[in-house]
């Protein structure tokens, strides 16, 4: 690991090593000093050329300035005005017996991510995914875009290469994924409290060197906090003891709609994607080398082939089922984890802060984050079976809510009644065949290519999803003799949505619309500048004024405009699309999907001509689904 080190961190990590906290700290000044004169050269070169729009006022256009600028205005129309083709062209189009350069068989972060990368390189590419897009543990993720605090801890303290590798991957990554997505994504302060005055120290040495560690790819710089601020910017942490408090910055993002328009976007550059699509079997050549597979449509039972130069397995947690199809002898090369979270009433995250505690009772990290107007709370990391819809075990909701009231204040008091909602994600951690536990295992990926050629992708996390693919797509090339015509550049290709978004967009929604501020910011966030179009949506059941902007759930920003554009333009297919993965209602409170499900199922049925024996079954596997998501499994049962 050492030698993958630049002089800077080493000198870093050899101050700190020889207990010269006062020196490397001297040393991480006079750093901080030397990017500050720089970040200050080039904002005055920046001032000096002006921005584009000073440049317009200022200045004759030159013939390249005015096509750069017209160029600009083209990418922000197409965006916008772009309507997705319907789920029935793109069954058409697998259907049609056109052999594919790349069949991706998954449809969350790391096959969505595949998908762009490989059509973007122009490749001719199809998706299938058996449920819905971010349906498995694409959508019950912690919601950060992080570098990892405690594999950084792991790579110093122990020398480890892979943690290592695994945090700087990361760190890039993270400024790339707030670039590309940045309505789906921003910067959050997470504070670390300190009970100990020796922790400061170690505290501030490690979040001074994950910051060092992003290099020009840093986000807000870390800084201490007096216990008299940390109390002020967290009233609710306990002050017995409490000695002052780390601030980090790491990124959070809307995992589920981060998804989606992932796949949007693949589709958007050409890809044919298809949810609610189940790879049956493997088809193979008379040399046993995989070319395609049978798929079926789980909503009409159609049956067909897809044919394939070559396969690409990224379906998470469920890798080994396919890897079996594909060979019954290959053995199982992922070990999943259950991590599980609550969600808690937003004033247990004031000033749009979370708290992270390294060191709870069992040594598991917990946190506190806020997340869409609540709090999410986590994670548990025990290993598991895997099941389409996990559920939150009991005592891992209790044990979350015991580590929380440790660290919080007397005062207050942490309740059963206060989780709105709670799941279980399944990991798809990589086996570690000299591994204990699954704490020990690396969060890394690893590439596997069988004797068949059945490429799986497997591990990983969200953070990391788009150099995963980078790298499943280079070896795709090479195994299948693939002929792109173009290189990666997914690391400037900006998702749908972007282009043209700005913080301030919903100003002009409230103006346009007359809908109110929170709905408006919440379909800034949630759909980028497609907000106008999702805004625009009329309800032809509406008779007053105005025709948009009827809210779900009365304490929630979601609107009816949105299941309407979820089926025309997201590809929903399901009363649990519409509320788990296109809004995020059952995850921030399984009640309140509950009472708004009959009138998503009423919208839905009126898009996609349901008859009364749908309806029902859609309400039935809604509310049961609801269970996973911490509905009492009594109301399950009433309508």
């Amino acid at each position: 690991m050492w030698k993958n080190l630049n002089r800077s961190q080493k000198k870093l990590v050899s101050l700190c090593a020889a207990g010269g906290i006062g020196g490397a700290a001297y040393y991480y000044q006079q750093q901080q000093q030397r990017r500050s004169v720089y970040l200050s050269a080039l904002k005055h070169q920046e001032a000096a050329m002006g921005s584009l729009s000073t440049i317009q006022k200022l200045m004759p256009r030159s013939v390249a300035f005015a096509e750069a600028v017209q160029q600009q205005q083209k990418l922000e129309s197409a965006d916008i005005d772009w309507k997705v083709p319907s789920r029935e062209t793109m069954l058409e189009r697998l259907k049609a017996g056109e052999e594919f350069d790349l069949l991706i068989v998954g449809g969350g972060a790391t096959g969505a991510g595949t998908a762009l990368d490989a059509t973007t390189r122009g490749l001719k590419v199809a998706l299938v995914e058996r449920d819905d897009f971010a349906s498995g543990t694409s959508s019950r993720s912690t919601k950060l875009v992080h570098g990892g605090v405690r594999y950084l801890q792991k790579a110093i303290m122990e020398l480890d290469h892979e943690q290592y590798k695994l945090v700087v991957e990361a760190l890039h990554e993270r400024k790339v994924f707030l670039d590309i997505a940045p309505y789906l994504s921003s910067q959050l302060p997470i504070m670390l409290p300190v009970y100990k005055w020796y922790q400061i120290p170690y505290y501030w040495v490690g979040c001074k060197m994950y910051d060092l560690f992003a290099g020009r790819e840093a986000l807000e710089s870390s800084y201490f906090l007096t216990r008299s601020k940390a109390l002020e910017a967290f009233p609710m942490l306990k002050k017995d003891e409490l000695v002052g408090a780390l601030v980090y910055y790491d990124g959070q993002h809307n995992d589920a709609r981060m998804n989606v328009v992932l796949a949007l976007t693949a589709v958007y550059h050409g890809a044919t994607v298809a949810n609610h699509c189940e790879v049956l079997d493997l088809t193979k050549n008379d040399k046993d080398i995989i070319n395609g597979a049978v798929v079926k449509d789980t909503l009409t039972g159609d049956e067909w082939t897809i044919k394939a130069k070559g396969v690409i397995n990224a379906t998470g947690p469920f890798t080994d089922g396919l890897r079996k199809m594909d060979d019954k002898e290959n053995k199982d090369i992922v070990a999943p984890s259950a991590g599980v979270h609550i969600i808690l009433p937003n004033y247990y995250s004031p000033r749009n802060m979370g708290l992270l505690d390294p060191a709870t009772s069992d040594g598991r990290v917990i946190f506190f984050l806020p997340w869409l107007g609540n709090t999410i709370a986590g994670t548990t990391d025990s290993p598991t079976e895997v099941t389409p819809n996990p559920l939150p075990k009991e005592d891992e909701v209790q044990w979350i809510l015991e580590e929380v009231s440790h660290y919080l204040s007397p005062d207050v008091k942490v309740r059963r009644s206060d989780v709105l909602a709670a799941w279980s994600g399944i990991r798809p951690l990589v086996r570690d065949p000299h591994a204990k536990n699954t704490e020990s295992l690396v969060r890394n990926h690893m590439i596997n290519v069988s004797d068949n050629k059945l490429l799986t992708i497997a591990g990983g996390k969200w953070t990391t999803y788009r150099a995963m693919a980078m790298e499943t797509v280079d070896k795709a090339i090479e195994v299948f003799d693939l002929k792109p015509t173009d290189v990666c550049h997914t690391d400037k290709v900006v998702l749908i949505g972007s282009t043209g978004y700005s913080n301030t967009m919903f100003i002009r929604l409230v103006q346009e619309f007359g809908m109110d501020t929170e709905v408006a910011q919440h379909l800034g966030h949630a759909y980028g500048s497609r907000a106008f179009n999702v805004s625009s949506i009329e309800d032809p059941t509406s008779v007053s004024w105005p025709n948009y902007g009827n809210r779900l759930a009365p304490n929630y920003p979601y609107i009816e405009a949105e299941i309407r554009y979820a089926v025309r333009q997201e590809f929903a297919c399901t009363a649990v699309d519409v509320l788990a993965r296109r809004t995020r209602l059952a995850f921030l409170n399984a009640e309140a999907a509950l009472q708004a499900l009959p009138r998503v199922i009423e919208i839905m049925s009126e898009e996609l001509k349901w008859n009364k024996a749908r309806q029902k079954q859609e309400y039935d596997s809604a509310a049961q689904f609801l269970v996973t998501m911490g509905l009492a499994a009594d109301r399950a049962g009433q309508k």
